[in-house]
This record gives C-alpha cells, sequence and structure tokens, in this order.
C-alpha cells in the first residue's frame, strides 16, 4: 500500500489491514487462493470506495480478494461471521473527524474478532495434526512405533489407489475416442434413412497393469518390509492383478494371506506364513525360484517388478545378475526400492546391486513415508515412458544415476 493512502482510511496500517489479513486467512483455511497481493488490493480498494454498507463491503471484497469462481462459496462463508450486529452498526467509511465513523469502524473490527480464539484453537489443532504428519512423513521406518505403524496404514493405504494402469487392446465405445466405429455409425443411420447423421468413436480403455511386488524379509530388512507390504496388501484390497511374495533365503508367496481387509491381521498371517523373517539373504535363488516355478505362469509377464532389498546378497551374485535379466525380459519395468539409496552418499557397489543394476528401471530410496509416496508417484506414471526403457536410476532426493 502507498504511503500517501495512509490518510485515507481510520488506521488503515493496524485496524484495516489487520481485519482484512485475517479475512484473508480465513479464507485461505476454506482453500480459497488469497495472497499478499490481493490483500493489499482489497485495503486500496477500501480507501477508494469509501465503503458504507456491509453489502458495499460484500463487493469490494470479493471483487479484490476473488478471482476463481470456486472459491465463491468458501468467500460467502467467510463473510457471514464478518459481522453479527445489526446493519446500522456495519460501516466501513473514509476518515473524517466525525466520531460516529471511527466507532462503526472499530464495531467492525470487534465484530470480525468474535470466534477468532476458537478458529485459533482450531488452527493450532490442524497445525499439531500437520506437524505429527510431517514427523511421520520423515521418520525413518526402523523408528517406527507400533502407534506410527498404525497411523501409516491409513496413509499408505491411500497411496495404494494410484497405481499404474495400461491402455488396453479392447476398445470401448467413447464420445471423442480416436477409432471410427463403423457398426455403430451404419447402425444409427438406418434409423435416418441410411444417412449417417452423426460419426460414433471407440477408443482403448485403461486397466489395471499387472504388479509384482519381491519384498525382502531379513534381518536387517525387517521393519522397511512391514511398511511395504501395507502397500502391497492395500494393492491387494483395490482388486487390481497383484501378487506378493517374501523372501529371505527363500521364496515365499503370502498374496493369499494378504487378501484378508485387516491390514494387522494380514501382516501377521504372513509373517506366521513365513518361515525365514529376519534371517539371511539369498537374493539370486530366490529369483532363481520365481522363474523356475512361476515363470511358466507368466507372473511377470507384462508387470511392473518391484524388489524391496538393500542388495546384501550372500549368496552367488552372478546367479542374480542372471535372474534380473530374465525378469527384465518378462517385466514391464523394475524398480529396486533400496532403504540405503536416500541416504547421502550413497553408492550402489555392493555385489548384490552391482549384479543388479543394469536390470533395473529405477532405482528408488524406500527409507521412510517420503520414498513411499515417490515410489507410488513413478508406478502411477509409468505408462508415460511410452515403449523405450529409461536408464536412468533415482538414487536420493534430487539426485540420478545414469545406468
Amino acid at each position: 500500500m502507498s504511503p500517501g493512502r495512509a490518510d485515507d482510511l481510520i488506521l488503515v496500517d493496524d485496524l484495516i489491514l489487520l481485519k482484512v489479513t485475517r479475512f484473508a486467512r480465513r479464507l485461505h483455511r476454506r482453500g480459497a487462493s488469497v495472497g499478499p497481493g490481493r490483500v493489499e488490493d482489497a485495503c486500496r480498494a477500501l480507501a477508494e470506495a469509501g465503503v458504507g454498507s456491509r453489502e458495499d463491503l460484500y463487493w469490494v471484497l470479493r471483487c479484490t480478494l476473488v478471482s476463481r469462481e470456486e472459491d465463491l462459496s468458501a468467500f460467502d462463508q467467510a463473510f457471514a461471521g464478518f459481522d453479527r450486529e445489526e446493519e446500522s452498526q456495519q460501516h466501513l467509511l473514509p476518515a473524517s473527524d466525525d466520531d460516529e465513523a471511527a466507532v462503526a469502524v472499530r464495531e467492525i473490527v470487534d465484530q470480525s474478532e468474535e470466534g477468532d480464539e476458537d478458529e485459533d484453537e482450531d488452527e493450532d489443532a490442524a497445525g499439531r495434526r500437520s506437524s505429527s504428519l510431517e514427523r511421520l512423513r520423515q521418520l525413518d521406518f526402523a523408528r517406527y512405533s507400533e502407534d506410527d505403524l498404525r497411523q501409516a496404514a491409513r496413509l499408505v493405504g491411500e497411496m495404494a489407489k494410484q497405481l499404474p494402469t495400461r491402455r488396453s487392446r479392447r476398445l470401448r465405445a467413447a464420445k471423442d475416442g480416436t477409432v471410427f466405429d463403423k457398426r455403430r455409425t451404419l447402425r444409427a443411420a438406418m434409423r435416418t434413412d441410411g444417412y449417417p447423421v452423426a460419426r460414433l468413436w471407440r477408443e482403448r480403455r485403461q486397466v489395471p497393469r499387472r504388479l509384482l511386488f519381491v519384498v525382502d524379509i531379513s534381518g536387517s530388512m525387517q521393519p522397511y518390509a512391514r511398511v511395504m507390504l501395507l502397500l502391497t496388501q492395500a494393492a491387494v484390497q483395490a482388486g487390481r492383478k497383484v501378487e506378493v511374495f517374501t523372501f529371505g533365503t527363500r521364496l515365499t508367496r503370502v498374496t493369499p494371506e494378504l487378501r484378508s481387509r485387516d491390514w494387522n491381521r494380514a501382516l501377521e498371517a504372513a509373517q506366521q506364513n513365513v518361515v525365514d523373517w529376519a534371517g539371511g539373504t539369498r537374493i539370486g535363488e530366490s529369483l532363481q525360484t520365481l522363474h523356475r516355478d512361476w515363470g511358466s505362469k507368466r507372473i511377470a509377464n507384462g508387470a511392473v517388478a518391484v524388489i524391496l532389498s538393500d542388495g546384501w546378497e550372500t549368496g552367488d551374485a552372478d546367479l542374480l545378475g542372471r535372474e534380473m535379466a530374465w525378469l527384465k525380459r518378462a517385466a514391464h519395468a523394475i524398480l529396486w526400492v533400496n532403504p540405503l539409496a536416500g541416504r547421502a552418499g550413497y553408492e550402489p557397489l555392493t555385489a548384490g546391486m552391482a549384479a543388479a543394476l543394469p536390470s533395473i528401471d529405477r532405482l528408488l530410496p524406500g527409507g521412510d513415508l517420503r520414498a513411499i509416496e515417490g515410489l507410488t508417484e513413478v508406478l502411477r506414471t509409468l505408462p508415460e515412458l511410452g515403449g523405450g526403457r529409461s536408464r536412468t536410476a533415482s538414487v536420493g532426493p534430487g539426485r540420478s544415476r545414469s545406468i
């Protein structure tokens, strides 16, 4: 606001600016897009317009603070609490020597502050929830308590709703499709004496893409495996084509156990079915079992394969490399989620990671909820990669490694 406007409103720098700022804050809490520039415009407009009634005040604020049609409802709700007294007391006037005008302005400000304490309490509660959520997002899975795991289960369940899809080869009717539907067009023309008045179209529909999760449940991976199994359980519940295997020293299919709607029971059932939980790590032999016992069932064909492991191979690294090459030929894409990859200075130099790296399409961190969010985002955007494979592996926030 320019200095020359300081005398145009009663206490414009303190009283009116404070009032409009608080009103803008209410709008923002209701989802409206309001920035500092619009607050300044509103103060300047109030100084210029000489507002003398509640209706004038409504239209000045609406014209300066609202820029989107979808924000009108939020504005009306916020303005309903702007003042609650009789219209005779609702004035925001240009400055003058009239004491009644000063009283009217102060009454509006005082009325606008009614309920601010309750709103501040709500804002504080929302701030605490936001702070708790941010702490949970940044907390390493290895430090999760049981209560943290319960909170994470709900968040991970929401993430699982945005998993990959692909374009089906089957076509369906569409208003603006890409394939001309001759049969339906000719059939419709029979109702117009053979003249094809309307041209009808078809398009390919989006269907869930097959998902294959292979989760390392060895001792070092146990806390990270629990959260990954939460994601797989939510994906199974979504009715998608999902298969889930765990491995330590042997491969175990846990898809049936994860069909339980109760995530806690699902995890307990999966853990009871796995005999090598928190044991050693033989990645190559586990993938060889997947190839031998499930390869003929085409379980990996066209799937997005997600492997969660820190890559500490205690078996034959060359075997791991060969089995990863098979998985690469069968799958649509391979994502390797490594909890160590999000740490500063990490390089995939262990024998297991070095053997697997040539076959990996994405190397992603997996140590906290932010990493899981990143994984689901990559899964969601996989169709945008097109037919070619990307040879860039993400190894941490803002970092990439060419492979």
